[in-house]
């Protein structure tokens, strides 16, 4: 089943563009990446999944319902973390959480202190004595203390220490094990190489690509570096071939097509050492971004 099925989504702001067309489904159970850089279309989308702003053009549904007509309904099910969080200063972090906890039906107090303790967040504080970080982990908390079957996370780790991130990435794992489907947007590759299972690939409003990220890899271009003190590297100046660099007696570059091709171009000369490796999904990013 299809926890999240987007068709032609469109949003502007007048004359501004939000995303244009853009359309993909989440299936039960999976973490599905959302990657771009800032301004590319990501918390337009997840504002729309949230009926906070309403769309141009197209439709998005969650648990089969649309998200625009359904909206409250859904919205009980679902956990959002923003990208960045403000909260009412004056209000102490507990009660802030059980303010929060006082919207959905079910007892939420035994998940919040777990919650709390495991992100190390102090519940007697007051919102405006808590730094960017654990402002943070108050919205965590908060996103998923009434326990949903859907979380939306916007840049989820932005102010979180390295100790805090591996935490959290702990915690949405058992999330995700527990049959909790993910939604997570994020400009930092790495976070979406270690979590997710499939990734869409937003650009300047439009989805240039989905698919999950071993097939991203796979089918995407092959990083060689070769070392030898007499490689002529106008050699390998060859149809797929590009990002050509020759440094130090390294000849780099990234290959996609046939690899035989290369593989006859390297028995054919002198080398020391070959490495043939698949591109990180930051490579392949950025490749798209080019």
């Amino acid at each position: 089943m299809n926890v999240i099925e987007v068709s032609h989504l469109t949003k502007y702001y007048g004359k501004a563009r939000g995303i244009d067309d853009i359309s993909f489904q989440v299936n039960e159970g999976e973490i599905f990446g959302f990657i771009g850089p800032n301004g590319a279309g990501k918390s337009t989308t997840i504002r729309l999944l949230l009926a906070l702003i309403h769309p141009t053009a197209g439709s998005a549904a969650i648990f089969g319902k649309d998200c625009i007509r359904f909206g409250p309904e859904i919205r009980q099910e679902i956990g959002y973390l923003p990208s960045e969080v403000f909260y009412y200063d004056r209000m102490k972090v507990i009660d802030l959480l059980k303010y929060s906890a006082s919207f959905y039906p079910k007892d939420s107090t035994a998940r919040m202190h777990e919650l709390a303790g495991i992100m190390e967040l102090e519940l007697n504080r007051r919102i405006e004595d808590l730094s960017y970080g654990n402002r943070k982990k108050v919205g965590i908390v908060q996103g998923l203390l009434h326990r949903p079957k859907l979380l939306l996370l916007d840049e989820p780790t932005s102010g979180l220490d390295p100790l805090m991130q591996r935490k959290f990435f702990q915690l949405i794992q058992d999330e995700n094990r527990c049959g909790v489907t993910v939604f997570f947007s994020s400009h930092i590759l790495g976070e979406v190489q270690r979590l997710c299972n499939r990734v869409a690939i937003i650009k300047e409003g439009k989805i240039i690509e989905t698919a999950d990220i071993r097939t991203l890899q796979k089918n995407n271009y092959k990083k060689v570096q070769l070392m030898g003190a007499k490689i002529d590297p106008s050699g390998f100046d060859l149809p797929g071939v590009s990002h050509l660099e020759h440094e130090d007696g390294a000849v780099r570059f990234f290959f996609k097509g046939d690899i035989n091709v290369i593989m006859q171009k390297i028995s054919s000369i002198t080398v020391s050492d070959a490495t043939i490796e698949e591109p990180t999904l930051e490579e392949i990013f950025i490749h798209y971004y080019e």
